[in-house]
């Protein structure tokens, strides 16, 4: 009677190198014969975010309310902010500063950088 065995689980990793362009193709070519395969579909992520650098702070803003799950009248009473200038510091008609910034992130349980 032969005894079923288990096989192994090959573990896999993924590998990320930074170096100059004209290089890629040659550790590409030095990776493959020890089994790694070129995974070259992915691109940076301002390329895939369709916004401007200009509105990305002011949808970060938005996504981060939306996450906490509060409103701009609420988020203004938490922050002293008026409500009026968290919906332009949104739409990117006024920017949020570093003090804003400041209280927006530790309201909205996130980091203040990304608001700038």
């Amino acid at each position: 009677m032969q005894v079923h065995t288990k096989k192994r689980r090959t573990e896999r990793i993924e590998l990320r190198f930074v170096g100059p362009s004209d290089k890629q193709q040659n550790a590409i070519d030095l990776l493959k014969p020890l089994g790694f395969l070129s995974v070259t579909d992915s691109i940076p992520w301002r390329e895939a975010f369709p916004y401007s650098k200009e509105a990305l702070p002011g949808v970060c803003l938005s996504g981060a309310r939306s996450k906490e799950g509060i409103t701009q009248q609420e988020l203004s009473r938490l922050t002293g902010i008026p409500q009026r200038h968290i919906s332009e510091m949104e739409h990117g008609k006024r920017p949020i500063g570093k003090e804003n910034a400041k209280k927006l992130g530790k309201a909205l349980n996130v980091g203040y950088k990304v608001f700038l």
